[in-house]
């Protein structure tokens, strides 16, 4: 079992930056592939970014290729996600998740995903 909590949303202006952070309980934290997603009301949760559980391998989502950044310090049990260059569009819930599948690509679908955080609120102003 893989308690996940997310933290770091908040209220910021177009162009700005902000870090999430998903802290994970238990101590077999490196063996999940993580993921973050984000929903927005009326909408189905999309995919953003990932991690193998190994850390060789990261995918994003096109519209956030090249100003988000998923990392993970397993020491630490938490997994990031860095936002750069904040849009009006990128306003939603974030949710993180960790995949017990061990494979060497990172899987996409909410579906896949065996555990859950309860969400931060991301909201961009314009």
């Amino acid at each position: 079992q893989v308690q996940l909590v997310e933290s770091g949303g908040g209220l910021v202006q177009i162009g700005d930056s902000l870090r999430l952070s998903c802290a994970a309980s238990g101590p077999t934290f490196s063996n999940y592939a993580m993921g973050w997603f984000r929903q927005t009301p009326g909408k189905e949760r999309e995919f953003v970014a990932g991690m193998t559980w190994s850390g060789r391998r990261t995918y994003y989502a096109d519209s956030v290729q090249g100003r988000f950044t998923i990392s993970r310090v397993n020491a630490k049990n938490t997994v990031y996600l860095q936002m750069n260059s904040l849009k009006p569009e990128d306003t939603a819930v974030y949710y993180c998740a960790a995949d017990s599948w061990r494979g060497t690509r990172v899987r996409t679908r909410p579906a896949d995903y065996d555990y859950w955080g309860q969400g931060t609120q991301v909201t961009v102003s314009s």
